[in-house]
């Protein structure tokens, strides 16, 4: 390969890898209990956490920078705060008070033109596991900021 296009790759390959850590710091300033996963099945970086009563999950990057959030047993009223505030109400079919009165069940939604993939899962017990896929990274970054406002006021109640 010719110097000056080894130099641009190079190039290249460290400015994606500023943007790679740039988005796991602004995944974390807004969900501060995500730390980085000792092991994780994406192609990107991943961070995890884990909360009792809070839920579990983890979010990480795909090699075209899209985020992914994988989310389990999260209380429903913050995963009704966190979607109405992002999306608004009944986005997904949950109806119009959103996730926080949805019926136990699953509601998914495929972008056709993003091809990203929203699928909810509302258990009896009150929580919801979810998983958003192939999204931009500062709509993850939205969503995990509404859910940890929802998520501390939970814990003050």
């Amino acid at each position: 390969m010719q110097p000056h296009v080894m130099k641009a790759m190079h190039d290249w390959r460290m400015s994606w890898d500023e943007q790679l850590f740039a988005a796991q710091e602004a995944f974390t300033a807004a969900f501060p209990a995500l730390t980085p996963a000792d092991k994780c099945q994406c192609y990107g970086p991943t961070l995890r956490w884990e909360k009792p009563g809070e839920g579990e999950g983890k979010v990480c990057l795909d090699d075209h920078g899209r985020a992914t959030i994988e989310f389990e047993r999260v209380p429903k009223a913050a995963v009704g705060h966190a979607m109405k505030e992002t999306w608004g109400a009944n986005w997904f079919d949950e109806g119009p008070g959103g996730f926080a009165e949805a019926e136990p069940g699953r509601y998914n939604y495929e972008d056709e033109q993003t091809y990203a993939e929203y699928e909810f899962d509302v258990h009896d017990d009150g929580t919801v596991t979810f998983g958003i896929a192939y999204v931009a990274i500062d709509d993850i970054v939205v969503v995990l900021d509404e859910l940890e406002q929802a998520l501390a006021a939970h814990r003050e109640a």
